[in-house]
Parts: C-alpha cells; sequence; structure tokens
C-alpha cells in the first residue's frame, strides 16, 4: 500500500538469477479495489495460459492474490508466497479506519482491511503455501503491540493463515521485507524442492 513495482526489483532480480521469470504487478490504493482486482485476474489470466507459475505478494498483495483465487479457477498457481500479509483485520486498520487521511490514502483497500467479514471470507490459497512474517518492529515502552514480534506494522499474529501455515520469521521491518535475501533464497529453494524448477 502506497508503494510501486520499484519496491519489487531487488526481489525480482534475485529470482530472475535464479532462472525465474518475473511479472511485476503494480496499482494504486486511490483506485477501487474491485477494480484493482480485475486487472489482477485478466493478468493471471494471461500469464496462466504459459505453464506453471507462482505468485508473491507483499501486505495488500497478499490480499488481492487471496481474492482472486477463486476467480481465475480452473488456474492455480503452483505455489503462493506471502510477505508481510494481513491475515485477520490489524490492529493498525481498526485504529486508522476513521481517520480522514487514512481513508484518502488507502482508499477503499483501507476500509476493507478493516473489515472482519472480509477480512475473514478471503479464501486460502490452494497447494503449497508460505508466509514470512517480520520481527524489526518496536516491542519495548509505548509500543502498540504490548510486546509481541512485529513488523512495525503487522504483528506476527496478524500474519498467519492457519495453524497449518505458520509464519516464517525474519528480522526485518515490513516495508522492506521484500528486500531479505533470506526470502528470495528460500521462495528459490522451496519451488525447487517442490519439482518446480525455475518457473
Amino acid at each position: 500500500m502506497g508503494r510501486t513495482p520499484l519496491s519489487q526489483v531487488l526481489l525480482a532480480k534475485r529470482l530472475r538469477a535464479r532462472g525465474f521469470q518475473v511479472h511485476l504487478f503494480g496499482y494504486s490504493t486511490l483506485r477501487p479495489f474491485s477494480a484493482t482486482l480485475n486487472r489482477l485476474v485478466t493478468r493471471l489470466r494471461a500469464l496462466g495460459g504459459h505453464g506453471h507459475f507462482i505468485l508473491v505478494g507483499h501486505s495488500l498483495g497478499c490480499v488481492l492474490i487471496r481474492a482472486s483465487i477463486p476467480r481465475i479457477a480452473p488456474l492455480r498457481p503452483f505455489a503462493c508466497f506471502l510477505l508481510a500479509p494481513p491475515s485477520k483485520v490489524p490492529r493498525a486498520a481498526r485504529f486508522l479506519a476513521k481517520n480522514r487521511l487514512y481513508r484518502l490514502i488507502a482508499g477503499e483497500s483501507g476500509q476493507l482491511l478493516a473489515n472482519e467479514a472480509f477480512m475473514a471470507a478471503l479464501p486460502l490459497p490452494p497447494g503449497p503455501v508460505k508466509v514470512y512474517a517480520g520481527t524489526a518492529g518496536h516491542t519495548g515502552r509505548l509500543s502498540p503491540f504490548n510486546g509481541e514480534a512485529n513488523d512495525g506494522i503487522l504483528a506476527v499474529s496478524e500474519t498467519a493463515l492457519s495453524p497449518a501455515h505458520p509464519s516464517i520469521l525474519v528480522p526485518v521491518l515490513h516495508t522492506f521485507i521484500m528486500n531479505s535475501e533470506f526470502v528470495a533464497n528460500d521462495i528459490a529453494t522451496t519451488v525447487a524442492a517442490l519439482g518446480g524448477g525455475s518457473l
């Protein structure tokens, strides 16, 4: 939210070096969530016709990925990698939902993040899924996370999809988790172990 595809350039470079074909998807929270979702579905349908594909999302991008899954069936990703995903209503979104500046910047997407029914209804991605959560956020005095491990935006507990999908902890902040060399290497190694080779 509030970033461009340039934020994924380092991750893309590392994955390309491991033999992956990488396609970046950009969006703006100034546009309706439904419009962005429609664009993503169109892009995935086009790319999915060329064989196996994986999906890698960051933050709100993970919400878009989950919302797109039913709409691209029978296509399905070979695997999904979710970086700092809000998997339930984050306390930050709940706190800021009525703030005028937040509403202006985050738009409809920001309101959906604070909507319990919407977040609870998001489907789990099919197939192998890995979730990465940052832990470099402040946990001391005055922390809004009450001492819980966090990435500065989300608590680790807010990223977990289910007991079957525990979050992999990475010592980085929310905004920079995609720059983690560990994350890039783990994505590539996981895909290779699943028999996907380079995609």
